[in-house]
């Protein structure tokens, strides 16, 4: 029996993408009274964006990484996934997606395309405007997340075109910028690899995941989740990681209390991707304002980990635990999916962006 799981599970690992393919959501444990479903199949999903809403549903935007693609799925009333369109392709890591004005915003490495008019025009999608063209080509972390803050801006991040090393700006950095790609300015620095961020709904305050660096080991550093309350923060990269861990080769440069430590510590190279605060009220009060986080799974370990959903809870502005929420992609060490983003649909339910299965799911509260 424990043969023909793992050679099921091998297949599922090498055939995750074929929509012919069923996905074992059997394995995935969630707490009493959480349900999950396979929501969309969508090729190489990564960073998730709702497009507006119209009373009879709406769309979602789907990015990608290794596909080069950009999908929309329409959904209904009733928030059931209908029709996967591919309205673009050919690009560069189009990871990152955020959606403002009727407009849909594509992070391909070193330019943001703006399709606009986006909702209505899925079936026949404009031609995209340039709105900057002149961010870093490194593709070694240059795929992006990218999201509008309260202020109105749009935040991207540039990480760091290594694995460890000093580069100048706007490496290691979150950037914010206009919606028209002008009054571009370093928000944080010391930010080895962002993909994903989000804004606290009591204080707008932005949190955001960062990638460790690797090579120092199974269970150092860990990846972050930090607190960013006001501009020009440095978060210790390359330095200092995860606040106490020195660098073997630039942390004699400069000391970990010059910079801010981050709010929680994650797990060592766990590869904490797409984040979101809840603010729906499906699942029940202790979830609400608390951060949900795609942990995208490790490569530099003797032993896998992450995989997983993750749960940070938030109290008065600080992290005061980390657990897991959502987890049964990994078995044993093979794994037949990887969450890369989160997504909380207007009723509620949470979505989870999978680029490794090509899927979509969606968790829904039924106690």
């Amino acid at each position: 029996m424990r043969r023909l799981l793992i050679l099921t599970l091998l297949t599922w690992s090498a055939l995750a993408r074929s929509s012919a393919v069923p996905l074992p959501l059997e394995t995935i444990k969630l707490p009493p009274g959480f349900a999950i479903e396979l929501w969309a199949r969508v090729d190489n999903a990564r960073q998730m964006a709702l497009g507006g809403a119209d009373g009879k549903g709406g769309v979602l935007y789907v990015g990608s990484r290794g596909a080069g693609k950009v999908h929309a799925v329409r959904f209904d009333a009733a928030y059931r996934a209908g029709a996967v369109v591919r309205i673009a392709d050919g690009l560069n890591m189009p990871s990152g997606l955020a959606w403002k004005g009727g407009a849909l915003y594509v992070a391909a490495v070193n330019r943001i395309l703006r399709y606009d008019d986006i909702d209505r025009q899925i079936e026949k999608p404009p031609t995209p405007t340039v709105v900057i063209d002149s961010l870093p080509k490194d593709t070694h972390h240059g795929w992006k997340f990218i999201a509008f803050g309260p202020d109105g801006k749009l935040y991207v991040p540039v990480g760091a075109p290594c694995n460890i090393c000093a580069p100048e700006d706007p490496y290691a950095s979150i950037l914010r910028m206009n919606a028209d790609g002008s009054g571009r300015e370093i928000f944080a620095r010391g930010v080895r690899n962002s993909v994903g961020f989000d804004w606290n709904p009591i204080d707008r305050v932005l949190w955001f995941t960062d990638n460790g660096r690797d090579m120092l080991g199974d269970d150092s550093p860990p990846d972050e989740l930090n607190r960013a309350p006001r501009p020009a923060m440095h978060f210790g990269y390359p330095y200092c990681h995860g606040g106490e861990v020195i660098d073997p080769e630039f942390g004699s440069r400069r000391s970990c209390g010059e910079f801010e430590p981050p709010a929680q510590k994650l797990g060592p190279h766990v590869a904490s991707l797409g984040m979101r605060f809840y603010s729906g009220t499906m699942f029940p009060p202790e979830y609400r304002n608390q951060v949900f986080i795609a942990e995208h799974g490790s490569w530099n370990r003797s032993r896998k980990i992450g995989y997983r959903i993750a749960l940070v809870r938030v109290k008065d502005g600080r992290a005061i635990s980390y657990e897991s929420f959502a987890s049964g992609w990994l078995q044993g060490e093979s794994a037949w999916g990887r969450p890369a983003d989160v997504q909380m649909l207007p009723d509620g339910s949470l979505l989870i962006a999978d680029d490794h299965a090509g899927a979509i799911y969606r968790i829904t509260w039924r106690k």
